[in-house]
Order: C-alpha cells, then structure tokens, then sequence
C-alpha cells in the first residue's frame, strides 16, 4: 500500500512498488490525462513532475516516488505558471493531435519554473525528448514565450 500526494491530495493505492507511476495514475486513480507513448522513456507524452522536476512516469516505478509529490497535467492548471502555459497554449493554437501535448505542457511548465525567462537554447534544451508527430515546434515556443512575457 502506498500514499501519495497526487495534485495536492494524499491517495492511496494498493499495488506492486515495481508498477510504473503512469500506469498507477492511469488505471488506479483515473487521471488519464497523462498519456501512454513510447514506454521506455524517449518520447516525453508520459511527463510528470515529481518533486517539483518534469520525469518520465512511463519508467519511474511508484516505489521511488517516495513522499515527493505528483502533478499531472489535471493539477498543473492550478499553478500560476501551469495557468500561464495552458492559456499561452491555447492563444497559440499549438495543438493538432493533442496527444503530446499533456507531456509538452508539464515540461514548458518545469522549465518556467527554473527559469522564468528562457531564451531559445533554454527552451530547445528543456523541451528536448518532448516529441511531437505533428511537427507543432515552432507553435510550442511561441507559447513558452508568451508565457514566460505574462509572467512579468
């Protein structure tokens, strides 16, 4: 049995400690907003953070997350720079599929967090691995910008 501290509120759930955190949010505590990819952590769609630090859930067993705790993409709005980058997010149109995106906006978010005012490297750097079939790059940096301007 573990508790975790999930979007502000302690869950519990009864599962094996070697289970991936993502298949724990997904199938145990409904919150399906953070996404399946790729598995082996390469692809970003499955991003949370964990400690306040953007992670791979798809590979982080829930036995490691010990007391640190989870915001998914259903919390992250609650945040000011969660706020900021799921409205820069909408006003840029950035999302086609939509299906990174969940991933896409927890890591923009990690970013601003550290860093309130990334320049183009910063963003390149901490998007990195957070990949996009539909090629909205350009739209995804945009709203990083204009979120990190908002916030002045």
């Amino acid at each position: 049995m573990f508790t975790l501290t999930i979007n502000g509120q302690a869950r519990e759930v009864d599962v094996s400690a070697d289970m991936p955190l993502l298949w724990v949010l997904r199938d145990h505590l409904n919150l399906v907003g953070t996404k399946y990819g790729c598995g082996v952590a390469q692809c970003g769609v499955c991003t949370v953070h964990v400690g306040g630090k953007p992670v791979r859930s798809c590979q982080l067993s829930v036995g490691d997350v010990g007391t640190r705790a989870v915001v998914t993409i259903e919390g992250v709005g609650a945040t000011p720079n969660g706020a900021r980058v799921r409205q820069a997010w909408i006003e840029a149109a950035v999302p086609q599929c939509g299906y990174c995106q969940a991933g896409q906006i927890m890591s923009a978010t990690a970013l601003l967090n550290g860093n309130p005012r990334p320049d183009d490297a910063d963003i390149d750097a901490a998007m990195a691995g957070n990949l996009c079939r539909c090629g909205t790059y350009i739209r995804i940096r945009r709203a990083i910008k204009n979120a990190a301007a908002g916030a002045a």
